[in-house]
């Protein structure tokens, strides 16, 4: 093994490191949980932990800790990861993989605001360095609601586990939502800041760790198919859609007062519209690609009236997959006057030569009428004027449509003629698909991004400025809708949101893509 202890990554002596192709394997480091009890670490980064280790992308020293409540000592966390590994995982359960990795883990038990509770786990720390030789190199994952993020930061300065020692690094994750509007954006990363520095600061959008996100830069920059036509000339408007076919029943202590818009939109939606509209940089380093969404969001303007180009809805009961569901002020825990949105809909321009005139469409749902999440490219349409009507009268627009799930892909819709003796043109559909193109899975997002916190990579964590200008774009529609004396419209569980988002298109002379 070459290298120090400090550095970022463990490197192969036999490694090009000019080979890009060549998985990066981590360092001598460990990773802290705060919040080990929740969904997200039970369903989300124990298995993807594991995972990564399965792959041999985890040092063999790597050590896991736990922090939490509960009266749990090192043995019983074990056995938490490992339920959660047994079921969650996406990589075969190896049980030599498993006894390496189980050596490294640890846990603490205490309350955010217990001096004595941070002090253990700072000499756990140490330990561990000494023990696992983890030289020193540890992140701490906030796995946490935003509200305990003040003292949290403020006992990890006190306890001395965010400071940094020479090559050694102290790296922060924070999960979303970053604030909840811009002046607690602010607030929140002023805090945060006054503990780790920015280049320290990973702030987790899991969407930007999903393979098809990233396919978005290859697609475009590798291929001289596409960027010439990636323009207002063509383009007639890019639809960006995230819908959900599952209710918020159980989840009211998080969403309710929260709503689509500050949920989805603000962070997922804003930033697969950066990734979509941003300007080829001259690397793929982290500086250059947040150079260019920053470029983006700052031409990025919201398309008014707001009334007439916004949707806010709320799904009411009805029939959904042959199940009759309740609506949102009939789930548990939601007050019966609740003016939550479960559907947010806006329409954004980017004031660029690029983009100018098209309009962009972010859209998000709950109850809707099927779980996708996709960026839709819709083209001009063609003069036809070789054709009369009727050899084109089935034939809709051009598309370019990136699946990022279910079944992650990309999907080209283009006129084909119909055989036959007659002129007559038709829509069909060109396929790719990451499951049958390739032979290996795709990594969960979070295997990605929790690689890329180690290794000290910062291009899918969104910056502080870029968190700041997502909420200065939404602000003024939350405030608008905030105004309305009537609430969020209804929808039909079931359905593909409210009238008001048809009406919203319609002013246009354009339609909803229906996934």
């Amino acid at each position: 093994m070459s290298g120090t202890t400090g550095d970022p990554q463990w490197t192969n002596p036999l490694r090009d490191a000019s080979d890009k192709r060549l998985p990066r394997i981590a360092g001598p480091c460990g990773l802290v949980i705060f919040g080990v009890t929740g969904d997200l670490s039970r369903k989300k980064l124990m298995p993807a932990i594991y995972d990564l280790a399965n792959r041999g992308l985890l040092p063999p020293g790597f050590a896991l800790t736990g922090f939490a409540r509960r009266d749990w000592a090192d043995q019983d966390f074990s056995q938490v990861v490992y339920d959660a590994v047994k079921q969650y995982a996406r990589t075969p359960f190896r049980q030599n993989v498993w006894d390496r990795l189980a050596e490294g883990f640890r846990f603490v038990s205490g309350s955010f605001d217990d001096d004595d509770s941070f002090d253990r786990l700072e000499q756990t720390v140490r330990d561990l360095d000494r023990v696992r030789g983890t030289g020193g190199n540890h992140a701490f994952y906030l796995s946490i609601p935003p509200s305990a993020f003040p003292v949290v930061c403020k006992q990890l300065a006190r306890s001395g586990l965010s400071a940094q020692d020479g090559d050694q690094w102290r790296r922060v994750v924070i999960e979303k939502p970053f604030g909840h509007d811009l002046k607690s954006a602010r607030e929140l990363n002023a805090i945060v800041n006054d503990v780790f520095p920015e280049d320290s600061v990973f702030r987790i959008d899991h969407y930007l760790g999903k393979e098809t996100v990233q396919n978005v830069l290859a697609m475009r920059f590798a291929n001289q198919l596409f960027e010439p036509i990636w323009n207002a000339h063509y383009i007639d408007q890019v639809q960006i859609t995230m819908a959900e076919d599952i209710g918020l029943g159980g989840r009211a202590g998080y969403y309710d007062g929260i709503g689509a818009a500050r949920d989805v939109i603000q962070n997922h939606l804003l930033q697969l519209l950066a990734f979509t509209a941003m300007e080829e940089p001259t690397s793929f380093s982290s500086n250059e690609l947040r150079g260019e969404k920053i470029k983006v969001l700052n031409a990025t303007k919201l398309v008014g009236p707001l009334d007439e180009t916004t949707a806010c809805g709320q799904y009411t009961g009805g029939w959904q997959g042959g199940e009759l569901v309740r609506g949102l002020t009939e789930e548990e825990g939601f007050d019966p006057n609740s003016r939550t949105e479960t559907y947010a809909a806006i329409t954004c321009e980017i004031e660029t030569r690029r983009w100018a005139g098209v309009p962009f469409y972010l859209r998000s749902g709950k109850r809707l009428g099927r779980r996708v999440t996709e960026i839709a490219v819709i083209f001009k349409r063609a003069p036809h004027l070789p054709f009369d009507a009727t050899m084109t009268e089935e034939l809709g627009q051009n598309a370019f449509v990136i699946r990022v799930q279910p079944d992650e892909g990309i999907t080209m819709r283009f006129g084909s003629k119909v055989p036959g003796s007659q002129m007559e043109v038709r829509d069909v559909t060109m396929d790719f698909g990451y499951g049958t193109s390739f032979t290996e899975a795709s990594p969960e997002a979070y295997e990605r991004l929790i690689l890329d916190v180690l290794l000290g990579e910062p291009s899918l964590f969104p910056v502080d400025e870029e968190v700041e200008r997502s909420w200065e774009i939404l602000d003024p529609v939350i405030e608008r809708w905030a105004s309305r004396e009537d609430g969020p419209d209804r929808y039909p569980a079931g359905s593909w949101g409210p009238d008001s988002a048809n009406a919203m298109l319609a002013r246009t002379d354009r339609t909803w893509r229906r996934p």
